[in-house]
C-alpha cells in the first residue's frame, strides 16, 4: 500500500473527538500530550527509541485532500470536514532522538499544540513509534548477544510488505549490518545482502536426479567466488565438499539454515579447514532469536541471519507506548483509573551518569523547573526539538547518527542491564515533580 497523504492512517475516534471538541472552546485550548511506556515488555530491561524520522516524514504528509475528505464526510458534519480540509499541524514537538534508550515513564515525545490538533495525531504517532521501537529493541538485544559478529535482517517474508521496510530500517538503527529488503536499501540506504534459497538448488534437478554442483557453479559464475553457498539442501557434508570443489578454497561463505546449528557449525568448520578453506565464513539462519544467538557464541559462526523472531510479535513484543494528555492551559491533568494511572503535567528528562559514563538513573522533572542537580554525576538532557511552529527542525540526527548513538548508549548501561535474564529496568526512573 502506498499513500500520498497519511491522514487516514488513523482511528475514526480521533476524528469524532475533534468533531465534538470543535463545538466548544476546548478545541483551541493549549495542551500538552506525552508519549511514554508505563512498563517495559516482560524480560526487557531497556527499550530503544526508533521511528522518529519516519514519523516526521509522515507528519508532513498528514493532510486531508479530496479523497480523504470524501471518506470522513460519511460520518462527520460539514464544519468538521471544512476544518480538516485546512488542517496543518502548527505546534511544537520535542522528543528523544532515534537510538536513545528509554525506560518506564520516559517522555519519549512531547506534543504542544491545541487540543484538536494534538488529539488527531495519536494513532499516527503510536503506530510508528510502537512498531519501530519494538523492532529496534529486539534487534539491539540480538546485536548484543552476537558479541560483535554481524547480523543480516531477512524478515521480509514474515511480515506485511510495508512493515518489512520499516523493520529493516529499525533493525539497522539497532546495529544489524544489512537487510535482504531492497526497498529499505533504496529508501533508507540500508546495506543489502542476499544470495540464494533452497529453491535455486532444487531447481537443478534433471532426469538423473539433483545436481547440487551445477547449482553452485551457476551461482559462482554469476556472483563470483565471494558469494555464500547454501549447503544444507541435501547432505550437508557433501554440500560443503561440492561447494569447495566448485568455488575453490577462496569461497566467501557457506550458509546453514536448519538442524542443530551449533553442532553443524563445528562440523562444517572442521571440514572447511581440512579442505584448505580456513577463510571461508559460516553463516547460520533459521528462526534465530537473541537466546539462540547467545547459545552459539562459543561456536565457529561468523554471521547470523534473523527474520521471524525479529519482525513478528513473538520476537519483538509491543513497545507499549501510549499517548496521553498531561496538561491543559498549563494545568496538569492525569488519568486515575486503577493500573492505568499517569502523572500529570509536562515533563522533561535528564539521564544521570558517573564519570565513567555508566548510567545511574533517569530523572523526570516539571518542564517549568530547572533540572535537578546530583553531586558527582553528570546530567544529559534527553529531549531535543523536532518540530517548531509546525515545521520540522533542520539538521536533525540522521539514521547513521542514531545507529552510532545507540551503540554508545548501550555501552553506558550497567553491565547487568545488557543481560538476557529477566529483571528490573536497567536504569531506574526518579520523578522530581514538586
Amino acid at each position: 500500500m502506498t499513500v500520498d497523504n497519511t491522514a487516514l492512517l488513523t482511528d475514526q475516534y480521533e476524528l469524532t473527538m475533534v468533531s465534538a471538541a470543535l463545538r466548544h472552546p476546548m478545541a483551541h485550548r493549549p495542551c500538552v500530550f506525552e508519549v511514554f511506556a508505563r512498563r517495559l515488555p516482560d524480560g526487557r530491561r531497556y527499550g530503544v527509541v526508533a521511528g522518529t524520522g519516519r514519523l516526521l516524514e509522515e507528519l508532513a504528509r498528514f493532510r486531508f485532500g479530496e479523497d480523504e475528505l470524501a471518506v470522513v464526510s460519511r460520518f462527520l458534519d460539514e464544519d468538521t470536514v471544512r476544518w480538516l480540509a485546512e488542517y496543518r499541524f502548527s505546534g511544537d514537538i520535542d522528543g528523544y532522538r532515534e537510538g536513545e534508550l528509554y525506560f518506564p515513564g520516559s517522555p519519549i515525545l512531547t506534543v504542544r499544540t491545541t487540543f484538536a490538533e494534538g488529539v488527531l495525531l495519536e494513532t499516527l504517532v503510536l503506530s510508528i513509534l510502537n512498531h519501530d521501537s519494538a523492532i529496534a529493541s529486539a534487534a539491539a538485544r540480538m546485536v548484543s548477544a552476537s558479541a560483535g559478529r554481524p547480523i543480516i535482517e531477512m524478515g521480509s517474508r514474515r511480515t506485511h510488505e510495508r512493515a518489512a521496510v520499516s523493520s529493516a530500517r529499525a533493525a539497522y538503527l539497532a546495529g544489524v549490518a544489512a537487510t535482504s529488503n531492497l526497498e529499505a536499501a533504496r529508501t533508507y540506504g540500508v546495506p543489502s545482502a542476499g544470495t540464494a534459497a533452497h529453491a535455486f538448488t532444487l531447481g537443478f534437478t534433471g532426469p538423473d536426479g539433483p545436481d547440487e554442483k551445477a547449482a553452485f557453479a551457476a551461482q559462482v559464475e554469476a556472483l563470483g567466488v565471494g558469494t555464500t553457498l547454501l549447503v544444507d539442501t541435501y547432505d550437508i557434508t557433501q554440500g560443503v565438499r561440492n561447494a569447495i570443489e566448485v568455488a575453490g578454497t577462496g569461497l566467501g561463505a557457506v550458509r546453514i539454515d536448519s538442524g542443530d546449528l551449533g553442532v553443524l557449525a563445528r562440523q562444517v568448520r572442521e571440514q572447511l579447514d581440512s579442505l584448505g578453506a580456513p577463510d571461508t565464513k559460516i553463516v547460520v539462519s533459521g528462526d534465530l532469536d537473541e537466546y539462540a544467538i547467545a547459545s552459539l557464541r562459543a561456536e565457529p559462526v561468523d554471521t547470523y541471519g534473523v527474520g521471524t523472531s525479529l519482525v513478528t510479535g513473538s520476537g519483538a513484543p509491543t513497545a507499549g507506548m501510549i499517548y496521553k494528555l498531561v496538561e491543559v492551559d498549563g494545568m496538569p491533568v492525569a488519568k486515575r483509573a486503577s493500573h492505568k494511572e499517569s502523572k500529570g503535567g509536562a515533563k522533561r528528562a535528564v539521564r544521570a551518569a558517573r564519570p565513567s559514563g555508566t548510567i545511574v538513573e533517569e530523572i523526570l522533572y516539571r518542564s517549568v523547573d530547572e533540572p535537578p542537580s546530583v553531586d558527582g554525576l553528570s546530567l544529559r538532557p534527553l529531549q531535543i526539538p523536532l518540530v517548531a511552529n509546525g515545521e520540522v527542525v533542520g539538521a536533525l540526527p540522521t539514521l547513521e547518527d542514531g545507529r552510532t548513538h545507540l551503540a554508545d548508549a548501550l555501552v553506558s548501561l550497567p553491565w547487568e542491564g545488557l543481560g538476557l535474564s529477566h529483571g528490573d529496568p536497567a536504569v531506574p526512573t526518579r520523578y522530581v515533580l514538586g
